[in-house]
């Protein structure tokens, strides 16, 4: 059974940091790019609206990619023995709240529908 469990959010304050982590199991995900989203408060999932993307990497090349609202902020990395995704968060902003979920899709597939999802963890960030 594959699964994916996000860990590290919490309640920080403005200009803080916070890394959250991503542990990836039940299959190698060497063909994978394993990804970053989030979902604001109030912005519940409907059918059509995507969550927004924050970053992705592929699993087996280390190759990145940010969205504009968080590169420079945000670093996304992997740890292969530990078979871990990683996204350290500097510079936090109170519009950065939300629940923030790990997703990975294979190599070439689109981030429009995922094939797994781990199950969120929320971050605040006070102002």
């Amino acid at each position: 059974q594959v699964q994916l469990v996000e860990s590290g959010g919490g309640l920080v304050q403005a200009g803080g940091s916070l890394r959250l982590s991503c542990a990836a199991s039940g299959r190698t995900f060497s063909s994978y790019a394993m990804g970053w989203f989030r979902q604001a408060p109030g912005k519940e999932r409907a059918p059509g609206k995507e969550r927004e993307f924050l970053a992705d990497i592929s699993w087996s090349t280390g190759t990145t990619l940010y969205a504009a609202s968080v590169k420079g902020r945000f670093t996304i990395s992997r740890d292969d023995a530990k078979n871990t995704l990683y996204l350290q968060m500097n510079s936090l902003k109170p519009e950065d709240t939300a629940v923030y979920y790990c997703a990975a899709t294979r190599v070439g597939s689109s981030w429009s529908s995922p094939e797994y999802w781990g199950q969120g963890t929320q971050v605040t960030v006070s102002s």
